[in-house]
């Protein structure tokens, strides 16, 4: 009986002490592996979008922003979508940094929210995630991280700084809560975790801003939506990201896709001339035969990407119909 005492005693005392602070580089190895990128394309191939992801579930589910893997010209999902793993070591060699890609589909999504869940097609062991922390424990001044590919930078960055403010109902649109930090954040990022110092995500990275309407430059504003509304939007379709407490998998259900109209009255938020999203379709890239470069060009890597996927395609057609040949 005292020793069942005893250790109820040590359990609930473990609870009670908080979570230690982790150094940066700490955050990073602990969860960059579960941070990946993401490459959308049209059906022509002519067209691409990319943006970062993190994985919500050992399965293969990946949280981003929906304006990473919705095509502007028809305002739908793009029909092909490739998700890549981080390697153990990143190195600037682009095609050794992104070369465990899987094929991926989008399992539903919100524009009025901005954001998307998508499903890896080819899983073959349990894969790193990262935990959703309780965005309403995070305050102005805490100290954040993010983990993206920032274009101009590298892949699979890690920035630093502190949440600056927060919003409710960001724009207009009802639930859609944010917080502004100073966390270095660019095109290339959106979709990618917002960190706390105990390697919990309290964020999804979104939008940016570095204009004025005068034309001023604007430095280290960014936008990130609590990770409460996106653990509110996750349970709605039916999928919980692991718990903390309990390091649980629940398993996923598939839901469909919302309605490409946003659910609320209000329309969805325009990119503003003094910002703008951190991987925005409406700003396509043009296939242009370039070497890969470091830092990387987002235009210029989404192109190749999706040139040599066509290439992969077409390579495989021409041996199938060779098959039938013989």
């Amino acid at each position: 009986m005292y020793l069942a005492q005893l250790t109820i005693g040590l359990l609930l005392l473990a609870e009670a002490v908080p979570a230690k602070d982790l150094s940066p580089r700490e955050i990073y190895e602990q969860v960059a592996p579960a941070v990946v990128m993401v490459m959308g394309y049209p059906a022509s191939g002519t067209h691409g979008n990319g943006g970062t992801g993190s994985i919500v579930q050992s399965d293969g589910l990946v949280l981003t922003n929906a304006h990473v893997v919705i095509e502007g010209a028809t305002d739908r999902p793009f029909p092909k979508l490739m998700v890549y793993l981080k390697p153990d070591r990143v190195s600037g060699d682009q095609r050794r940094d992104l070369s465990r890609g899987s094929k991926a589909h989008v399992v539903a999504y919100s524009q009025s929210l901005d954001l998307a869940l998508l499903k890896l097609d080819e899983v073959t062991a349990p894969l790193p995630v990262v935990l959703l922390s309780d965005s309403e424990t995070t305050h102005i001044g805490d100290r954040v991280v993010a983990i993206g590919h920032p274009e101009q930078g590298g892949l699979w960055t890690l920035t630093t700084g502190t949440i600056s403010a927060e919003f409710d109902h960001f724009k207009g649109v009802p639930g859609k809560h944010v917080f502004q930090t100073e966390a270095g954040i660019n095109r290339g990022n959106s979709g990618g975790p917002l960190l706390n110092q105990q390697a919990r995500m309290v964020g999804v990275n979104t939008a940016i801003a570095r204009m004025a309407a005068d034309g001023m430059p604007i430095a280290s504003i960014s936008f990130s939506l609590k990770s409460a509304v996106a653990k509110q939007w996750l349970s709605q379709q039916n999928v919980f990201a692991r718990n903390p407490a309990t390091q649980a998998v629940v398993p996923a259900t598939t839901a469909a896709a919302e309605s490409s109209t946003p659910t609320s009255a209000q329309p969805p938020p325009a990119q503003p001339k003094a910002g703008g999203s951190a991987s925005s379709s409406t700003n396509p890239a043009t296939i242009v035969p370039s070497a890969p470069t470091r830092p990387y060009n987002l235009d210029h890597l989404v192109s190749e990407q999706s040139r040599a996927e066509a290439d992969l395609e077409n390579m495989m057609l021409e041996m199938r119909r060779r098959l039938k040949e013989r």
